[in-house]
């Protein structure tokens, strides 16, 4: 199978729906909350002792990571590829440009599981921790971003 083929669903229900924790992260966590936003590629966010499973999850799809499991450890990111281009963070932790500490664990257990096309679910960020995300950088497109979240967030709580 080629991975520039890929239907969208696929690709989504090998990332995840195998057993590994896997968060979505970035532009296509805005674009699976409804919001206006373009990106070309995925960002997701691993539990660092769940990396075999991923790997093995995508396989199939002849997408394959740029490293090992130790090394992506050691790096703190890797890269899954093949015509699709899925970058993987790894880290327990990642703390943002203010200095907070984004913990994987803490958001992990917050996170919000969400239709996404035909018959995928995904996980992402609660809304507040995707915005703690968004600050890890604070490009001039996160800080875009940060403000569309907070206008979503705001009109969930007035709803």
């Amino acid at each position: 199978m080629e991975a520039d083929y890929l239907d969208e669903d696929q690709l989504l229900a090998a990332l995840f729906g195998g057993p590994a924790r896997v968060l979505l992260i970035g532009r296509r966590a805005l674009v699976a909350l409804g919001l206006p936003v373009l990106t070309a590629d995925y960002d997701i966010w691993v539990h660092i002792d769940d990396i075999s499973e991923l790997n093995r999850s995508v396989a199939g799809l002849e997408i394959y990571p740029s490293c090992d499991p130790a090394e992506a450890r050691r790096r703190g990111r890797y890269v899954l590829e093949n015509g699709e281009h899925i970058d993987v963070l790894v880290a327990r932790a990642v703390p943002t440009k203010d200095g907070e500490r984004v913990e994987f664990e803490e958001v992990w257990s917050r996170r919000t599981a969400l239709d996404y096309g035909d018959q995928v679910r995904v996980c992402l960020p609660s809304i507040d921790d995707l915005i703690r995300t968004k600050k890890w950088s604070m490009r001039d497109r996160d800080v875009a971003d940060i403000r569309l979240l907070e206008a979503l967030k705001k009109g969930r709580q007035e709803s």
